[in-house]
């Protein structure tokens, strides 16, 4: 099937998605989950063999990886996906005008939605968990290092829809080709929304070459204020957490920004992560008070300011200083992605200043940014973080892949 055929035959399988209810949806969605416990060893298998032909240096080797927890992890998030009220047929708007026209905005899905993806095995189950609920069909689009792990998935997927009954087409995955990604991206009349889920270099591609709406899932530039009154025992869980926890992903902390009054507490504040491996790119200031107290092979002195826009995406962090906390927004200004923000501080006027001056989709207060995640909000998986202000922003889940539409009711009434 050509790449042009494939996209006809998802856009006509996307329109017998209405005709499921949601019972029908969460019944399939729970079968898939069930189906992923049952065919662990399928997907393991799969994954082992993507992971050995990627190589042990490979950059993003923990993006790539499946474990039994993962896929665990995986088929709870689906079966959390099914409990959740349905996005679709909620009036958002309810009014009767003068002339007696009845006017109701209910929420209906987008169609079909296309995946640009890298490696991410995970986010083939994700999406399809998400698009099914919202009644979207998914065209995806991974890249090549995860294309053998994706594609045992998506036979995981088809077998149950094929058992229930339900066009297996509402959701494909395209070759690992550039010549896909080209494809998808001038698929007009037939991809109603692109939503790029990788790399600045991805979604910038993306952004510049589709001739389809795109939501962006910006990269992540990442920071983190230490205060002048923040607490240290706090700071360190949270700092810790927020480099450390997985260091890939667009959540996970660039900078560390420090009040230049707590520098004799930045020893203390990056101890946790030594032990870790985690490399700190140090401007003067902080590289003094660290010089000694961090592993010199793990301490580099910054001389170029550009490093501060810089998302790592590994075990290596930037710490920068800052005499107060309007340089820290001035930095954040200059430097972040409004992604994620987080501020430890013990100061409640500190706090609300930093909320409503920091513009990013999601901060925090005395929190690691590694809770920006669709899941963790309680939104059941993720179709993405986005960093837009036109509509969806943050974390996108099933509200954010939804649009609507207008039900006008009347009795003969003419416009005069």
């Amino acid at each position: 099937m050509s790449l042009q055929d494939t996209f006809k035959a998802v856009k006509e399988a996307s329109k017998t998605l209405v005709l499921l209810s949601d019972a029908q949806r969460n019944e399939i969605l729970n079968a898939v989950a069930d189906a992923i416990d049952q065919h662990q060893d399928e997907i393991l298998k799969a994954n082992a063999d993507d992971l050995e032909k990627a190589g042990k240096d490979y950059a993003f080797y923990d993006r790539l990886l499946l474990t039994p927890q993962r896929l665990k992890d995986i088929a709870n998030d689906m079966r959390h996906v099914a409990t959740l009220p349905s996005p679709l047929g909620r009036v958002l708007k309810d009014k009767t005008l003068d002339n007696g026209l009845h006017l109701k905005r209910v929420s209906v899905p987008f169609g079909v939605i296309g995946m640009i993806f890298e490696a991410r095995p995970n986010v083939t189950f994700d999406v399809f968990s998400l698009c099914f609920k919202s009644g979207n069909a998914a065209v995806l689009k991974g890249g090549k290092e995860a294309d053998g792990t994706n594609r045992a998935e998506v036979a995981v997927i088809h077998a149950v829809l094929k058992k229930y009954g339900v066009d297996t087409h509402v959701v494909e995955l395209l070759p690992a080709t550039h010549e896909a990604t080209g494809a998808m991206l001038t698929a007009v009349g037939y991809i109603d929304l692109c939503i790029p889920r990788g790399s600045k270099r991805l979604i910038s591609f993306v952004r510049d070459t589709a001739k389809v709406p795109v939501i962006e899932t910006g990269a992540g530039v990442v920071h983190c204020y230490f205060d002048e009154t923040g607490d240290l025992e706090k700071g360190k869980r949270i700092v810790d957490n927020a480099k450390t926890r997985r260091c890939t992903v667009c959540n996970t902390l660039d900078t560390l920004l420090i009040n230049s009054h707590r520098l004799q507490d930045l020893p203390a504040l990056v101890a946790p992560m030594a032990p870790k491996g985690v490399k700190l790119h140090a401007d003067s200031r902080a590289y003094e008070a660290l010089e000694g107290n961090y592993p010199d092979d793990l301490l580099v002195q910054v001389s170029d300011p550009d490093v501060w826009y810089t998302e790592w995406l590994s075990m290596q962090m930037g710490v920068c200083t800052v005499d107060n906390l309007d340089e820290a927004l001035q930095h954040i200004a200059t430097y972040g992605s409004g992604h994620s923000e987080s501020i430890v501080t013990e100061d409640k006027v500190h706090a609300q200043r930093f909320e409503q001056m920091v513009d990013a989709a999601c901060v925090y207060v005395n929190a690691p940014t590694s809770f920006t995640d669709g899941a963790q909000f309680g939104l059941g998986a993720e179709i993405g973080i986005s960093t837009q202000k036109l509509g969806a922003r943050g974390p996108m889940a099933l509200e954010e892949i939804t649009t609507y539409k207008w039900l006008i009711e009347g009795n003969g009434q003419i416009r005069i």
